[in-house]
């Protein structure tokens, strides 16, 4: 058509678009952006500890990441030989210390002295010296104070208990009363009434005699000391140490139906009444 109006021969073919200038910017612009990166080598150390087994997963894990190796038994060697010399160094202190609690006599001071310095375990010393002292001066004071208040009973007046015991006072203790548990020495001669085959004078128990040793007994303690009775305990209960006393006891209360056998011939006979002669020399606690 153009050619038939007369143009010119190059216009018959369509001249090529321009490009626009906001394609080429947008096009030159927004370049495609980088594909991200790819986490195989964070992701294959993590992969890699479990399967420790399989060679190529700890190949390419040593090539990929520097994975350092757990630290070999050879390096732990060291720790295990401290370990055995120190718990052979605390065994071997062990029987020292033992050895060295065994040879004092006296723990604390001993302890005080180690902890403190020696002027506290001298301090201990003098306070234990102090106790002793102190429970000399209580013995004293207290055997003084017996010897004072002993008095001795110008006229003899009979005291007759609801059991049937029947005493006589002949000299007042200034003492302790003895107590259950409590340890008794006691002088004590025993006869029985009217001779009931008891041979002699009757006496079948003396320790007031010279050279003879008094009785200790443990008040409520059974058996019996050599020559006691039940007459005999509960007339102690109401004596003093340093008191004197005789005591007629009626047979249910001494040797019963039973009898008593000393031997060497002497001997009480079933149902004989008995007559005590009591003297308490001390009251005191008894040992454990």
């Amino acid at each position: 058509m153009a050619t038939f109006l007369g143009s010119p021969a190059f216009l018959a073919h369509p001249l090529p678009p321009k490009p626009t200038p906001q394609l080429s910017c947008t096009s030159s612009s927004q370049s495609p952006s980088p594909p991200p990166p790819r986490n195989d080598q964070q992701q294959q150390p993590i992969q890699s500890q479990p399967q420790s087994s399989s060679p190529s997963s700890s190949s390419s894990s040593s090539s990929t990441s520097s994975f350092s190796p757990p630290p070999s038994s050879s390096s732990l060697l060291p720790l295990s030989s401290s370990s055995s010399s120190s718990s052979s160094s605390s065994s071997s202190l062990n029987p020292q210390q033992k050895r060295q609690t065994a040879d004092t006599t006296d723990w604390v001071a001993s302890s005080l002295t180690r902890r403190f310095g020696l002027g506290a375990g001298l301090a201990w010393a003098a306070f234990l010296a102090v106790g002793v002292v102190s429970e000399q001066l209580k013995t004293r004071f207290e055997a003084s104070q017996q010897q004072t208040n002993t008095k001795d009973v110008e006229k003899e007046e009979e005291v007759v208990l609801p059991n049937g015991i029947r005493y006589y006072e002949m000299r007042v203790g200034g003492g302790g009363t003895p107590q259950q548990g409590d340890l008794v020495v006691i002088d004590l001669q025993g006869r029985v009434i009217g001779d009931n085959g008891s041979g002699g004078s009757g006496v079948f128990v003396d320790t007031f005699g010279e050279g003879k040793r008094p009785l200790a007994l443990v008040m409520g303690s059974r058996p019996y000391t050599r020559g006691m009775c039940e007459g005999v305990e509960y007339a102690l209960r109401s004596m003093r140490a340093g008191g004197k006393r005789r005591v007629i006891l009626p047979p249910e209360l001494g040797f019963g139906d039973d009898g008593a056998d000393f031997g060497s011939g002497v001997r009480v006979l079933p149902g004989a009444t008995l007559e005590f002669i009591v003297q308490v020399d001390k009251v005191s606690i008894a040992p454990s």
